[in-house]
């Protein structure tokens, strides 16, 4: 069939990207969904800094591909062997497909899934076949989802099913930026009731972290940004102390406002200065997560000692270590009960022939999640 898609064919191309337009609305031949796979029609797809992160070439993918990996949707037909979905499903896409036998997988981190993230990096399906072509050209998927389109073909293992009641637009939003800040603090970080947290970076990820940091009942909640709107809003959903990064000794004000620095912070920005940041405002014994994802060429500079010496733990968190089947409906409960309020986040909505010029915004860091409307 034919579709529409927002295909990036060179990576690391100049701003302003509404006139660079790195990203080319292109028809495209989409193949019928194969053995495992479903079709399905995209709702909406939210504007992501993992996907400007491989407009702008720090995290490079194989070209020509089409981008765009959060989204919400409505499967229109299944391939062979598919038992989990019908067509009339409303779903959310995840970015990491998992195999469900690998030894990660099997230890019940499909985060983590060997299959998936090789399929990704080659920018295949989980079965290893490309369904997008432009003429005689192959055009490689982005995360297994590519989203930016009118429909997508995707494995069953990148979609979960949903309540058909939730709101598809909200529901976007859910399958990145909720998994991996929410699921950074509640799975990774593990903060208790009571805990004192810092969130360093704002943007969809970061502010959805500072939820996840307020539903789980943590006393302090710190936010560092580098926008003081974005810090206005983090104060309304529920920061108890905000500071804006660029001020002179931030990190001995935090380290004041926590009494010694907090126990758990969250790095969600996706540059390096942000975990250094977060390190160095960790108490002694203390936690430091880190979620951002900078150019793999990008080294990490921290006390070596300080390891040892504070008892420190510093580890990473991919999509927020979830479970996407169980955590998403999860957090969607949450959402429907007003205790995680991601539809405050919400800056935007878009068509796609508009994508260029959110993606500009995004960089800027005006907006939080813009979301792309295509249903």
């Amino acid at each position: 069939m034919k579709i529409r898609a927002a295909v990036l064919e060179t990576m690391g191309v100049p701003r302003p990207y509404v006139d660079s337009k790195p990203l080319v609305i292109s028809e495209l031949d989409l193949e019928a969904p194969g053995p495992g796979e479903l079709l399905v029609k995209i709702h909406a797809a939210g504007l992501c800094h993992s996907d400007l992160s491989v407009i702008d070439g720090n995290r490079p993918r194989p070209v020509p591909i089409a981008l765009g990996h959060e989204a919400s949707g409505v499967v229109e037909a299944v391939g062979a062997n598919v038992t989990r979905f019908s067509p009339g499903d409303h779903v959310v896409l995840v970015f990491v497909p998992s195999c469900g036998q690998c030894l990660p997988c099997a230890a019940g981190r499909p985060a983590l899934c060997e299959l998936g993230a090789a399929a990704n990096g080659q920018g295949t399906l989980l079965s290893g076949a490309k369904r997008l072509r432009c003429g005689d050209q192959e055009i490689h998927h982005h995360l297994g989802v590519s989203a930016f389109a009118d429909y997508v073909t995707v494995a069953q293992q990148s979609a979960v099913r949903i309540d058909p009641a939730f709101d598809l637009t909200k529901a976007a939003l859910f399958g990145c930026a909720v998994l991996t800040g929410v699921g950074a603090v509640v799975n990774t970080g593990a903060a208790p009731p009571g805990s004192s947290v810092a969130i360093v970076g704002l943007g969809g990820v970061g502010l959805c972290g500072l939820l996840g940091a307020h539903v789980s009942g943590a006393r302090q909640i710190i936010a560092v940004d580098l926008s003081d709107e974005k810090l206005q809003l983090a104060a309304e959903l529920g920061a108890t102390h905000t500071f804006n990064a660029r001020a002179d000794d931030v990190v001995d004000a935090i380290r004041d406002a926590s009494v010694g620095g907090v126990e758990f912070a969250f790095e969600m920005a996706g540059s390096v200065p942000a975990p250094e940041l977060a390190y160095n405002v960790t108490r002694r014994g203390g936690t430091t997560v880190s979620t951002g994802l900078p150019h793999p060429e990008r080294r990490l500079e921290i006390p070596a000692a300080s390891l040892v010496a504070e008892e420190r733990t510093l580890k990473g968190s991919y999509i927020g270590a979830c479970v996407p089947s169980r955590d998403l409906l999860r957090y969607m409960s949450l959402y429907e009960q007003g205790r995680l309020p991601v539809d405050r986040l919400l800056s935007g909505k878009l068509e796609l022939d508009d994508i260029n010029a959110g993606f500009d915004t995004l960089a800027d860091g005006i907006a939080v999640r813009q979301v792309i409307i295509l249903g």
